[in-house]
């Protein structure tokens, strides 16, 4: 009999919303208890009721997501589906966000870093101004089929958000303390909004003996005017034909990358519940395979959590260290593409999983007893 049959539609709208919210539970649970449970609840609402309560709302969604996965009698199901549900959802929110930066305007180009240029240091040259070929590059190019196993083997971080940058070489003809104080105000007067000066070793100490009150530091401003921002990096002179300072003209994140991240990771996650259900109502008991898909799965949560564990502490060191007039995009904060090797594998072992759980399953024969 089919689900149509087994829960008709009736005009009472009470019952249809209880039905909506039936729709949490799998389609052969509904089909042998979804008007029994519906019949339940509608005798227990109050008279003049239209709408399910809160609380009721609340314990059909969870118990039915709960019965998504199958293994009554299992504990860890949950926290596995979890797992697999968040990185999910982080991973649908990083693929969202990276397709909301398409709405930002393209990098600032030669005229508009000139502009810039000549407001904090009227009267200078420098020595080229480089315009990126796109938002996000690898090697200062686009990334392209040509490069994917730079990207898979190793050279990963090397795709990151452009800028457009110029730079200057030999001596400065004043104190960088001096140079980065004139800089910060003419930003200031100029109307961007500057954040604290940071300055940072050029190099560690390869000591014993060190003495880190001798290791040259270089001195960054970071500012932000509308939906640019910029890096400004002086270093000391170590050579005569070395760069001693180094301007970055960006984007700031557009304002599309936040609600598309969360509807993003909303919709992966709860994509991720369901898969992770359907193969473990699929792969239980007398399937052929069950062994090998729940070692898949295990394969793939250890390719797949290890970068983001490894790389998240990291990245909240390095923003904590410095101004972020725009944080890093959230790809990079679950080690990608840095560890996209990662990823892939994770992808395959997934997919195999899968692909062996939607396996017909042995399922017992009910035993015929015979006439007497």
């Amino acid at each position: 009999m089919s689900e149509r049959q087994t829960m008709p539609v009736t005009p009472d709208p009470l019952a249809r919303r209880y039905r909506r919210l039936l729709l949490c539970y799998p389609r052969a649970w509904r089909r042998e208890r979804g008007e029994e449970l519906v019949a339940t609840l509608l005798e227990a609402a109050p008279p003049g009721r239209t709408r399910p309560s809160a609380r009721e709302a609340a314990n059909l969604i969870g118990h039915g997501m709960r019965a998504r996965l199958g293994r009554p009698r299992s504990r860890s199901v949950v926290v596995w589906a979890a797992l697999a549900a968040v990185i999910c959802g982080l991973f649908t929110a990083s693929l969202a966000t990276r397709l909301a930066w398409e709405t930002s305007r393209p990098m600032p180009d030669q005229a508009e870093a000139a502009a810039v240029l000549a407001e904090i240091m009227p009267g200078q040259a420098v020595d080229g101004i480089y315009v990126p070929s796109g938002l996000f590059t690898m090697y200062g190019e686009q990334l392209s089929l040509k490069m994917l196993d730079s990207l898979l083997f190793g050279d990963g971080n090397e795709y990151a958000l452009s800028a457009t940058t110029a730079s200057r070489n030999g001596a400065s003809t004043v104190p960088v303390a001096q140079l980065a104080a004139a800089i910060e105000q003419r930003l200031r007067d100029s109307g961007w909004t500057v954040y604290g000066v940071t300055h940072h070793d050029l190099y560690s100490c390869a000591g014993p003996p060190c003495d880190p009150t001798v290791i040259p530091q270089d001195t960054r401003l970071f500012a932000e005017r509308g939906d640019t921002t910029m890096a400004v990096e002086l270093m000391p002179q170590q050579y005569a034909d070395s760069t001693f300072l180094s301007v970055s003209l960006s984007r700031t994140t557009p304002a599309a990358v936040l609600p598309a991240g969360i509807v993003g990771g909303l919709l992966g996650a709860v994509a991720g519940w369901l898969v992770f259900g359907w193969a473990s109502r699929r792969a239980q008991a007398p399937h052929p395979v069950r062994v090998v898909v729940n070692v898949l799965f295990g394969i793939t949560m250890t390719l797949w959590w290890p970068p983001v564990l490894y790389v998240a502490p990291f990245m909240v060191n390095h923003h904590l260290g410095e101004p972020h007039p725009s944080w890093h995009p959230l790809w990079e904060w679950l080690g990608q593409p840095t560890f996209s090797l990662f990823l892939a594998a994770g992808c395959a072992a997934a997919l195999l999983g899968l692909a062996l759980a939607a396996l017909p399953s042995r399922r017992r024969e009910p035993q015929r007893v015979a006439a007497v």
